[in-house]
């Protein structure tokens, strides 16, 4: 539909007194759930906005309707000329994933938006700020070829082409992805700030994977790479031009064993000039660039990166050149995944540090401290030295990692950031310069740009530190658009540590777009003929693991659902979630449980690093069989509801079916009536989540509490796994006072231990032993959320659309948390004094909620606005 201009001004005198008085303001406008995504080859996008309510004293305020409207250009927006789509005035509420209903959307189009809403009282708002996206190219548009420097070293060459502009420019835009990473020049101008790009896939493959440290057969699903979209057109000159790109190895020709090697680096790129007459020109790569190396001698995800300055190319990509021998590029195969658009977030500085102390401890030597550990590096300027010199950077970590080296030119000031690696560190030895001070210095810290949403603090500042360490640990292990172990040693995607700390992202950080493409990665990694899902999506050769892990492709689309509300994420997935628990079922015990023992495909045996059960315990482990059999009940249990959700009445009885079937055999094998236990370490937690029959529940509780509280001193007994589910299934089971005992302790095994250690980030082993920097402990956070402050949301209507608030008391006299959902903030703030409580909840609009009072009254239904209960 097209509105016309006259048309729309009508309509906006007539409705503007209306407007001035309207309750609603929209904001926070997304197309799959990114701001402003420059490529997505959805071909239906989904809209999502956020209403804000103009005074916040009212209460009940909700959109009764909404417009959305779609325009070719920002000023034909602006002119209220819609003529891509207009949605017209929709009688609805919804304001999340709302499908494009329009025309036919072109390939490699940028396309502008904006959306305005009716209140309760049907007034409506303002139009929301303009926003945009742009379309990717169909397959059959790509006509770059993959190109390739000749020489097949760890250094970063360099890849230029230079053309001319031939009439008035209305727009260019370059899409391209440059293999393992790269950086894009435009007339000696670096394009964006992205770092790191493009994000992490398992781009073909690999004939190899059996002959791995950890051998699969690796019969993926689907293989991919992603390309990122520039618009350039401010960059371009009347006249000639010159593209360059620096390529870096990144993860598609690492430098270590850990990862797979697809190849050299390499470059498709394909940009777009379109003139003011309606006429285009492309500019490809193909076997005209020219490549010459680089600064950067050497450069590796693991091993670190070498710049010498004296080897810089002044003016390689600038249309004048530089004064030396250009090689042709050759043409290469590339890699064989499907291309697919970069929807999703790019790895970017998202803070910077400055020395906490700076001090000289030799000649030439000084050591350097920021304070607490972050992922990145230090970024030098103003420095001096002579030429040939070499600072190095040792960056002080417990596990190995590479070094950053410059070597110095000598003729002016100098400055320099790595590349293409990143380091993980709070202290770092710097060499081979003479002076130094805290002005030269800056660390940057570099993750995917997921920012933090969330807001925590409590009275109790153990609390605070607790959850405050492992966000810092969350970020340093997010890069490439997945969730690593650890940014060190390994910098791997491993999906135990990534599925167990999942939940606690979604709620803390802007994640959705993140688990949107990870999620897919797991689905790609899939063995598409057994349903096997492996220990890392993208599969690695040196990840162990075990069912715990590859579990994670049947959870965590159901823990994204419920959380983000995006029932597409569940029509894409079910499949794969099914295919899962078909494997799973492959392992079957005779007494129905089931223990996965699966072999090394070119050793032949069992492999203990292809079937762990638990992980990182404080003592003994729990046993496989009992661990295996508990994800084998909850893989079921989430293809049950994700079946119910999707309408699938027949799969989703099956699945209950199975998941009861399961649990009735788990209780059945694991319950010893003597012990009136399930088992060590944890066991007893599996078992109530699960759900322990009455007759012996209050058995298992009591067993529960005496195992932590008496014999082992009000500790946690817990791995990664346990650990994930311990502290709200003690609230649940009317313990939440061990929780809270649990969650308070200082000395070993402890979250508050590792502080007592110094610890900036949260650790891989409660002893402190191994990795300093791993996430996956945040599991067991949420219950600061969903029990403290008692946020949770309700899987029957997902998103936040309905969510339950159930505060479990506690002796603090203070609470407060705050989460963003697709409906906008939630906020639950408790203050307890003199033995009274209030609790202050707000509702944001489109959602409403049911708040369940520790002093069991009947609970109250609650729409929009700010709530206060005293109790």
């Amino acid at each position: 539909m097209k509105t016309s201009y006259f048309g729309m001004m009508l309509a906006a005198c007539a409705l503007l007194s209306r407007t001035a008085q309207a309750q609603l303001t929209v904001s926070d406008l997304r197309v799959e759930h990114m701001h402003a995504p420059s490529v997505v080859d959805v071909h239906t996008p989904r809209f999502s906005w956020i209403n804000l309510p103009r005074k916040h004293s009212l209460k009940g305020q909700r959109q009764t309707a909404y417009q959305l409207a779609v325009a070719s250009s920002r000023e034909k927006l602006k002119q209220g000329d819609f003529d891509v789509w207009d949605s017209g005035k929709v009688e609805s509420g919804e304001s999340v994933l709302v499908d494009y209903a329009g025309p036919a959307l072109e390939s490699a189009k940028d396309y502008f938006w904006q959306v305005r809403t009716w209140d309760q009282d049907g007034k409506v708002s303002a139009w929301s700020d303009p926003s945009t996206w742009g379309m990717g190219l169909e397959d059959d548009q790509w006509t770059a070829q993959w190109i390739s420097a000749k020489e097949d070293g760890f250094g970063a060459p360099l890849l230029r082409k230079t053309f001319s502009t031939v009439k008035k420019l209305k727009q260019a835009k370059v899409f391209v992805c440059g293999l393992g990473f790269f950086e894009l020049y435009v007339n000696g101008q670096r394009i964006g700030d992205d770092y790191l790009v493009p994000n992490i896939t398992t781009y073909s493959r690999l004939d190899n994977l059996e002959q791995g440290q950890i051998g699969i057969d690796g019969y993926f699903r689907d293989y991919r790479v992603l390309y990122l979209a520039y618009d350039v057109t401010a960059q371009l000159n009347e006249g000639e031009n010159t593209i360059g790109v620096m390529l870096g190895n990144g993860w598609y020709h690492p430098d270590r064993a850990f990862a797979s090697t697809y190849g050299k680096a390499c470059l498709r790129l394909q940009a777009i000039l379109t003139y003011d007459d309606g006429t285009s020109q492309t500019v490809s790569s193909d076997g005209s660039w020219q490549t010459h190396p680089s600064a950067v001698v050497y450069s590796g995800i693991y091993y670190g990166e070498l710049y010498d300055a004296n080897k810089e190319v002044e003016g390689w990509a600038r249309p004048e050149g530089s004064k030396v021998d250009w090689e042709n590029v050759e043409v290469v195969k590339g890699p064989s995944g499907q291309m697919s658009a970069h929807t999703s977030p790019c790895d970017k500085i998202t803070e910077t540090l400055k020395p906490l102390s700076l001090k000289k401890t030799a000649p030439k030597t000084f050591e350097v401290d920021f304070g607490k550990e972050i992922a990145g590096w230090i970024h030098f300027s103003g420095i001096k030295g002579l030429q040939g010199d070499t600072l190095q950077v040792d960056y002080i970590c417990e596990s190995e990692q590479g070094n950053q080296r410059y070597v110095f030119r000598g003729d002016k000031e100098e400055s320099y950031r790595p590349h293409f690696t990143w380091f993980t560190f709070s202290k770092a030895i710097i060499r081979g310069i003479e002076e130094l001070t805290a002005k030269n210095l800056t660390a940057e810290a570099v993750n995917t740009d997921v920012p933090v949403t969330s807001e925590f603090e409590t009275s109790n500042p153990l609390f605070n530190r607790i959850v405050e360490i492992w966000k810092r640990s969350q970020l340093d292990n997010m890069h490439g658009c997945v969730a690593s172990d650890c940014p060190h040693r390994e910098r791997l995607a491993y999906t135990g540590d990534g599925q167990t700390a999942s939940e606690m992202v979604m709620l803390n950080f802007d994640a959705a777009a993140f688990y949107q493409k990870w999620i897919r990665d797991m689905r790609d990694t899939q063995n598409k003929e057994t349903g096997y899902e492996p220990n890392s999506a993208p599969w690695a050769p040196h990840c162990g693991g075990g069912v715990g892990f590859g579990s994670a492709i049947a959870l965590m689309p159901w823990w994204y659902f419920v959380q983000f509300g995006d029932k597409r994420m569940l029509e894409d997935s079910y499949l794969n979630m099914k295919e899962k628990v078909r494997w799973l079922m492959t392992w079957l015990t005779l007494d129905g449980t089931m223990e996965q023992k699966m072999r090394n495909y070119h050793r032949g045996n069992e492999e203990y690093w292809l079937n762990l059960g638990e992980w990182s315990q404080p003592g003994a482990l729990p046993s496989n069989e009992l661990v295996h059999t508990f994800f084998l009940w909850k893989c079921c249990d989430c293809c049950a509801r994700a079946g119910r959700a999707l309408n699938r009445t027949e799969e989703a009885a099956h699945y209950q079916a199975l998941a009861d079937k399961v649990a009735q055999n788990f209780h059945r094998r694991f319950y010893d009536p003597q012990a009136k236990s399930y088992g060590i370490a944890g066991s007893n937690v599996f078992a109530l989540q699960i759900g322990v029959p009455q007759a012996y529940r209050d058995d298992v509780v009591s067993t529960l509490r005496r195992e932590i509280m008496e014999e082992n001193n009000g500790h946690l007994h817990t791995g990664i796994f346990g650990t994930k589910y311990l502290f709200e299934t003690l609230s649940d089971v009317g313990l939440t006072d061990v929780a809270v005992t649990i969650l308070n302790q200082r000395d070993f095994p402890s979250y508050g231990w590792w502080i007592e250690q110094g610890a900036t980030t949260t650790w891989e082993q409660w002893d402190c032993q191994n990795s300093h920097n791993h996430p996956m402990f945040g599991g067991g956070l949420t219950w600061f959320i969903r029990r403290l402050a008692g946020i949770c949301a309700d899987e029957n209507q997902p998103g936040y659309r309905h969510f339950i608030v159930r505060p479990y008391p506690t002796d603090l006299d203070k609470v407060h948390c705050a989460i963003q959902t697709p409906y906008g903030r939630i906020v639950s703030h408790i203050i307890q004094k003199n033995g009274r409580s209030r609790i202050e909840l707000t509702v944001p609009v489109g959602s409403a909620a049911t708040l369940h009072l520790p002093d069991g009254s009947e609970p109250k239904t609650l729409e929009q606005g700010t709530h206060v209960f005293d109790y």
